[in-house]
């Protein structure tokens, strides 16, 4: 390109503004006002999920690049972008340990309401990519037994046994960056969606939003799981059938919900038998954000043949760690449960969301971002979980 590139970028993208200004002429929109009109001059956008690319918004615009800052790719008509040269590119696994921190602290801080140890139970994952494997890490760490349901690994790994092993997979696997080490699974790590559903004492949903997923947690996934089974949907709420769930509310033990059918409307009912309901924050996490925006911005150099842009990147703040001291005459959920609750105060976020359910987006884009886990959490993590503090 002979000229500056101009960029419509969505104005709640945090840390964007004054990156790529040196190289592209950049203009700033909410989400919701990201219009054709707005748009049709523009070579590429930088948008978040509230932005749907689709031939309504695209059709007659000179863009030919789409960087969404986010890790799905639901809000974005795929094949009408690839039949009309248009790039499209995401965050994949960007957040991933700002929802891992998310399910870890619903689960414990729910357990805790009843005064009931989790100890030993088992966390089922659907869904075992970015998100899932990591949250899946992280709950054997804690002593959790785990199951992943993962079809389309599983698939991959039936056709090629070392999938995770080679390092052509390590290079066309998920995640970038942000990739976990997988080499040492094999097919047996990987259960049947019913299998999990039926044996699992927490069921957690980390998949992506698409044809075969839409509405999958429906009657009939439900009639399967376990009586008095914990569920947790921290993914898409398409994926859910709330009314189903609602229908079924008294056959599960906790309810956990932070994405909701029609954003930024919620189903009043559901946030009511919720435990714990949150205005879809299970992401947020400071680290998180640095990362969407800084792949964004990568990706966007990268097409442009802008270097600067391409390498650009942000330290992350230093953080100071929250108060936590071990009770070497507590017992192990006692430790585990304040640990994690030190570093994330979940029921802070429900409330706020209850208290004004109308605020919904004003909630998210006014969102005090939280710190991920830092490695010294992990230690304390596999400290409790081996009673060394004793």
């Amino acid at each position: 390109m002979d000229r500056r590139p101009l960029i419509v970028a969505d104005s709640d993208i945090p840390f964007l503004k004054g990156i790529p200004e040196p190289y592209a002429d950049v203009i700033y929109v909410a989400g919701k006002e990201i219009t054709r009109d707005v748009i049709m001059d523009a070579d590429a956008l930088i948008i978040r999920t509230r932005t749907r690319c689709n031939r309504e918004l695209l059709e007659g615009t000179k863009v030919k690049f789409i960087a969404s800052a986010t890790i799905g790719s639901d809000h974005i008509d795929i094949e009408y972008c690839s039949s009309h040269g248009i790039f499209f590119t995401n965050a994949a696994g960007c957040n991933a340990w700002g929802v891992v921190q998310y399910v870890m602290t619903a689960i414990f801080k729910c357990y805790s309401r009843d005064s009931h140890s989790p100890e030993g139970l088992t966390l089922g994952i659907i869904g075992a990519g970015n998100v899932g494997e990591r949250l899946a890490r992280t709950a054997e760490l804690t002593g959790l037994k785990v199951k992943r349901c993962d079809p389309p690994i599983r698939t991959l790994m039936a056709s090629d046994p070392g999938y995770f092993s080679n390092s052509a997979a390590a290079l066309r696997g998920d995640g970038g960056k942000f990739r976990v080490d997988r080499s040492k699974l094999t097919m047996d790590d990987y259960y049947s969606l019913d299998e999990v559903l039926a044996t699992s004492d927490i069921i957690s949903l980390h998949v992506p939003l698409d044809k075969n997923t839409r509405g999958m947690a429906s009657g009939s996934f439900f009639a399967k799981m376990s009586e008095g089974a914990m569920f947790i949907n921290s993914s898409r709420g398409e994926i859910l059938d709330e009314e189903a769930l609602l229908r079924f509310r008294e056959k599960f033990g906790a309810v956990v919900i932070d994405v909701w059918n029609g954003e930024p409307e919620l189903n009043i009912k559901l946030l009511a038998a919720a435990d714990i309901a949150t205005p879809h924050i299970a992401g947020y996490s400071l680290q998180g954000k640095i990362n969407a925006t800084v792949l964004s911005v990568n990706h966007t150099g990268r097409f442009f043949g802008i270097e600067d842009l391409a390498l650009y990147d942000i330290e992350y703040p230093f953080v100071r760690e929250p108060g936590f001291r071990l009770d070497s005459s507590g017992s192990w959920f006692s430790n585990m449960a304040a640990l994690f609750a030190a570093h994330y105060d979940i029921e802070a976020d429900d409330r706020a969301l209850r208290e004004s359910p109308q605020s919904f987006e004003e909630l998210r884009a006014g969102y005090a971002y939280r710190n991920e886990y830092s490695e010294s959490v992990f230690e304390l993590i596999e400290i409790i979980n081996k009673r060394e503090y004793v």
